[in-house]
């Protein structure tokens, strides 16, 4: 297993340091790459999330070429994009 030296802020060392003393893990090792598979995770989420968003984008574009779109006046922007949370479609 490849060994790395880190260098920690003092918050992050007692922060180790508490998660070890909080039996939560046993060593240090434990404790980073616990931190690596949580940067793992959210990457991934990240990744998943713009993924969906670039869907919606090509779907919304897909919608107003094929002329399925509403116009909102912007005095009513706030009451229409309100509208869209109570009814669920946003």
């Amino acid at each position: 297993m490849p060994i790395r030296n880190v260098r920690l802020t003092e918050h992050q060392d007692r922060c180790n340091d508490r998660a070890i003393a909080d039996g939560h893990y046993q060593n240090a090792s434990e404790v980073m790459r616990e931190g690596l598979r949580l940067l793992e995770r959210r990457d991934a989420e990240d990744d998943a999330k713009l993924a969906r968003l670039r869907a919606a984008v090509y779907e919304a574009r897909a919608a107003v070429r094929r002329g399925e779109y509403e116009e909102v006046a912007d005095d009513r922007l706030t009451d229409w994009l309100t509208s869209l949370g109570a009814t669920g479609r946003g």
